[in-house]
């Protein structure tokens, strides 16, 4: 008996271009609940390969044995320490800003459970150096939301560039596009970006 097709699935495929690229493994959201350490996780791996990313982040961790850290443990260690495992001197900044705000603003997954996306892109991007990219990965990756669209990813872009054949050039107007497009996904567009990722990966 053939298993059923998840419900975002079928309603992705009214999309009948998207619907090319969604005959792989079916994905699957989690909720990852040391919002501080996602958001420190974030920062480090921004503009980076995720090879790279995940080597600093290891070595993140091994400054606190391997364990998840405190906002308050991650203040106390000397900025010379972060650089040394292949932070730039602004990330140590901004994840020193990340976990001064969480600890001063009482940032848990509890609190932020109870708010809606909007909400937390309008608390969360008032810390320096964290911007609207850095939480809707928070939203994806962490708290696990459904209906989210990163319409600023360079990646995201690209395969939808490629996938549709949009020949627009004007920045302005081709993002005005690509959310037109992504307007159909809804509930479902964080389940979109992850397969446009993938495809673009594979």
């Amino acid at each position: 008996m053939k298993k059923k097709e998840p419900l975002y699935k079928s309603h992705l495929r009214k999309d009948k271009t998207l619907a090319f690229i969604l005959d792989g493994p079916c994905h699957t959201l989690e909720v990852y609940k040391n919002i501080p350490l996602r958001l420190m996780g974030s920062i480090m791996s921004q503009q980076l390969n995720t090879r790279v990313a995940k080597i600093i982040y290891t070595r993140f961790l091994e400054l606190f044995d391997g364990k998840e850290p405190r906002p308050e443990q991650v203040l106390a260690i000397p900025d010379e320490t972060l650089r040394s495992i292949g932070l730039s001197h602004s990330k140590v900044l901004y994840v020193k800003n990340v976990a001064r705000f969480c600890m001063e603003h009482h940032i848990t997954h509890k609190k932020l459970a109870d708010m809606d996306n909007e909400s937390i892109l309008k608390l969360l991007t008032q810390i320096k150096g964290v911007g609207r990219w850095t939480v809707e990965m928070l939203l994806m990756f962490s708290l696990a939301r459904e209906d989210v669209f990163s319409v600023d990813d360079f990646g995201l872009q690209q395969s939808i560039i490629q996938l549709y054949r949009i020949k627009i050039k004007d920045k302005k107007k081709l993002r005005k596009k690509i959310l037109h497009l992504s307007d159909s996904w809804s509930p479902y567009r964080t389940y979109a970006c992850l397969h446009l990722w993938q495809w673009k990966d594979s």
